[in-house]
């Protein structure tokens, strides 16, 4: 079926329609998203519009409408999650400010109707239908499986994390005041039609949640009404409102976000507390002691100038090292990320299966979405300096229950080695396979002994 995307490029200010409109036809395409890759599923997710347009027209500059006329995917859509899912999940123990909220805009302003305690179905319904309240269910992925099959896909394919909220609003109202958000937002329309107004930003990629007033934002740049099937992209901090219109039925749309904090600032503050650890280890310089009483009576300009100097000292050692780079943002990804979608019980991705590896044997990484290598000090309580290690970190074991639930505890899963395993780990990552008598150690034991503990955490495979 033909589909429509359009260009939400800059507005005019005397109105809603936008000014530029790229209006692209498709004749046919697929009804239903493409897993066979994470590429696959993005390129899809946004059809007609092309990987490379995307990036570099719209994300983090600009929205994208994409209006579809495919009933069947209008109906796959619409399978995602429906407002009859809730009887059901209801009876799972849902809990309000946990897993639901139950909300409505009043005069500009955001009010919640929350109970205390577990949701009842039937509570919720009336509420719904008497108060008009805006349902907001938290992260649907971890019920429903064809959204954590998306979701999976799509944080391989950003390396971020992605979560969602669904939003269950009936006719002739509005959940949420105008706001913006601080991640990369796509929208999918599930069930029945959503009016959406989107405003200039005042703080483009923004780094918080904010409600902006009426009467600060203007007059929309752009206005127009999602359908079932219908996909709308937005950037952080792109000023926001919608509601279902009066006399249709309910509206229930899935909103898909990722990127929160992950720009170039965060990975700085990330990446540098490495990079001052290995110097000071090198570096007299580095462990020479401030001047006395500089807590005490600020930065001074010959403070400003040594650590200038520090800084640059820092960028030479940075631009002339290929070493994996100690990242916390890494171990978070990882220890709070999907496990691999599966169907089944998901005990094979928790027990190593086929041949069992030898110094003849040639293997294979597997599931290298779901891993990542980082070099850092060990931490095990002492107050001693403590050698750099290679960390494997990986998602095999997470559980999908807890997926971006914030309060719920998560622990990290994989295994540790000594800096002289680095190369040997480089040589499996590389994704080709590889020898193990061909691995850059130095004895036959511990190149037996790397292949051996990768594949009994399930990482490598004999081929």
């Amino acid at each position: 079926m033909p589909k429509k995307a359009k260009s939400m490029g800059p507005g005019k200010e005397e109105g809603p329609v936008p000014r530029k409109q790229l209006k692209v036809e498709a004749a046919g395409g697929p009804s239903f998203l493409n897993f066979d890759s994470p590429s696959d599923l993005f390129e899809s997710l946004i059809s007609p519009i092309k990987t490379e347009t995307f990036f570099k027209e719209f994300w983090e500059q600009k929205p994208l409408l994409v209006q579809r006329d495919d009933p069947a995917l209008a109906a796959y859509y619409q399978s995602l999650f429906k407002l009859s899912d809730l009887k059901s999940l209801c009876s799972r123990g849902m809990y309000y400010g946990r897993d639901i909220n139950v909300c409505r805009c009043v005069n500009g302003k955001k009010k919640v109707l929350n109970k205390d305690g577990k949701v009842h179905f039937l509570q919720l319904r009336k509420d719904f239908d008497q108060k008009r309240a805006t349902i907001q269910f938290h992260q649907p992925q971890r019920f429903k499986d064809d959204l954590w099959r998306i979701q999976e896909k799509l944080e391989c394919y950003f390396g971020s994390l992605v979560g969602s909220n669904v939003y269950i609003t009936p006719a002739g109202s509005q959940g949420l005041p105008p706001h913006y958000d601080d991640v990369e937002v796509f929208i999918l329309q599930l069930e029945g039609e959503k009016h959406w107004r989107l405003y200039h930003p005042t703080v483009p990629l923004a780094r918080d949640y904010s409600v902006e007033a009426e009467d600060r934002i203007g007059r929309p740049a752009h206005e127009f009404t999602l359908k079932p099937g219908d996909l709308l992209y937005f950037p952080r901090g792109t000023i926001h409102q919608a509601d279902t219109p009066p006399g249709l039925a309910h509206s229930t749309h899935v909103t898909i976000s990722t990127y929160q904090n992950n720009s170039w600032g965060d990975f700085l503050l990330d990446t540098i507390s490495g990079l001052v650890f290995d110097a000071a280890k090198e570096d007299l310089a580095f462990r020479a002691g401030i001047p006395r009483q500089l807590l005490l009576v600020g930065t001074t300009t010959a403070a400003v100038r040594r650590l200038s100097g520090f800084l640059r000292t820092l960028a030479d050692r940075l631009e002339g090292t290929n070493k994996l780079l100690s990242s916390d943002m890494k171990k978070d990804f990882v220890m709070n990320r999907l496990p691999p979608y599966y169907v089944g019980d998901g005990a094979e991705l928790a027990t190593p299966g086929g041949q069992l590896p030898g110094l003849d044997s040639v293997v294979k990484l597997q599931f290298k979405d779901h891993t990542v290598l980082t070099v850092k000090p060990e931490q095990d309580g002492s107050d001693e300096a403590q050698e750099n290690m290679v960390f494997v970190y990986h998602s095999l074991k997470n559980r999908r229950e807890t997926h971006m639930m914030g309060s719920e505890e998560t622990e990290s899963h994989g295994l540790r080695f000594p800096l002289s395993h680095v190369d040997a780990l480089k040589q499996i990552w590389n994704s080709s396979p590889v020898s193990v008598k061909d691995l850059k150690l130095p004895t036959d034991e511990q190149k037996e002994a790397l292949a051996l503990a990768l594949w009994t955490e399930c990482l490598i495979q004999v081929v």
